[in-house]
């Protein structure tokens, strides 16, 4: 193997590959990239098993000598490019079984991995696609993949679930604790029922973080299969039935209060450095527990308090409230923020159904998205 490419490009496509690689692996071969080369084309391979990433690169600076193919130890060879100045690198294997890196006046001998020692990468046949805009899957992640589980004592509460039927497709993510969910319209696509891991989500976003355009999806029985320009990213999916929540949601909401998101989100942070902190029964992290009131004046007051530290509350107008009634409602703070900045709306409605009951968080502009949370007892 011996070729000639454009630094910059071939640091953009690592960046992408950089997503499939594992940080440990019981399978060394896997912290690996696979390098292989046609007579015209450059094709580069990662994947930690959850996960699996291929670039194939054509690029007008890619000039193949010799074809070729090889698995370099990724991180390093990662790091090797990132730090070169040169503009062109070559790169080829000596009869030493190293792969060479020149740029310029800087040489660098790089120890690689037997190629047969890598597993083959199963890709999804590329049939019947999904197509949507790289901008509106990115927003579905940010605004649900946070409401997933973090430890495997319920593995199919880690993913997302993707529910289509109908054309009417309702992503849902949960922790028993909380939840999120958006709702789209789709064109024409037939009925799916598919649980993404969090953590693969984590990377898609990542991936398509500097792409705008359209992508397309393609679906296994267990796999998902994205592809957008020359990029194709394959993650396992989540085995099991989801959970139904379709009546988690109250409908019958006998107050209703209008905030500006922002000043929301800064009374609950600065009352929150007081809250007394509680650890949810399946995990160690710990959370802010606060309170919600209604005074008899109409304002909102947000407080709490810590037998060791102290107190605190902040009061709040609404930019709007109707309320048959007074209520006193207690709710984790992170989980509360992190529903908060969900939406891009300005302004947000918090529609509560009672003090035990869960309530349910929407913004103006963000349509058809709705947070969820469960209240706290304040004991």
């Amino acid at each position: 193997m011996n070729i000639t490419i454009d630094r910059e490009i071939l640091l953009e496509n690592l960046n992408v590959i950089s997503r499939g690689l594992p940080n440990k692996s019981p399978m060394p071969i896997l912290t690996g990239i696979k390098i292989e080369t046609t007579d015209t084309d450059l094709f580069l391979t990662s994947s930690n098993t959850d996960i699996s990433v291929e670039v194939l690169i054509n690029d007008v600076s890619l000039k193949i000598s010799e074809p070729g193919k090889t698995v370099v130890p990724g991180k390093q060879f990662i790091d090797i490019i990132r730090i070169l100045g040169a503009k062109k690198i070559n790169l080829y294997l000596d009869e030493n079984n190293s792969l060479i890196i020149k740029g310029d006046k800087s040489e660098f001998n790089l120890k690689v991995m037997d190629y047969m020692d890598y597993p083959n990468i199963d890709f999804v046949t590329l049939e019947n696609p999904l197509i949507l805009e790289s901008s509106e899957l990115k927003s579905i992640i940010k605004e649900t993949v946070f409401s997933t589980a973090q430890t495997e004592k319920k593995p199919i509460l880690t993913g997302v679930n993707f529910n289509n039927k109908d054309n009417q497709l309702v992503v849902t993510a949960t922790d028993s604790f909380r939840l999120a969910q958006k709702i789209i319209s789709l064109d024409s696509y037939e009925d799916f029922n598919i649980t993404i891991p969090n953590k693969s989500l984590d990377e898609m976003s990542k991936v398509l973080d500097s792409y705008d355009g359209k992508i397309s999806l393609y679906f296994t029985s267990n796999k998902l299969l994205l592809k957008y320009k020359n990029v194709l990213f394959q993650t396992r999916l989540l085995d099991g039935n989801y959970p139904d929540t379709s009546k988690i949601i109250p409908n019958n909401f006998p107050i209703i209060i209008r905030f500006n998101r922002d000043e929301l989100i800064s009374a609950v942070e600065r009352v929150s450095i007081m809250s007394p902190k509680d650890k949810e029964k399946d995990k160690e992290t710990t959370y802010s527990i606060i309170k919600l009131s209604i005074k008899k004046d109409r304002i909102i007051e947000i407080s709490t308090t810590n037998n060791i530290l102290g107190s605190a509350s902040e009061e709040i107008i609404p930019t709007d409230i109707e309320a048959t009634n007074s209520i006193t409602i207690g709710f984790s703070s992170r989980y509360f923020i992190e529903a908060l900045r969900s939406f891009m709306s300005t302004e947000i409605t918090i529609s509560f159904s009672g003090e035990i009951r869960p309530f349910i968080i929407r913004g103006d502009y963000d349509v058809n998205l709705t947070q969820l949370l469960l209240p706290l007892r304040m004991d």
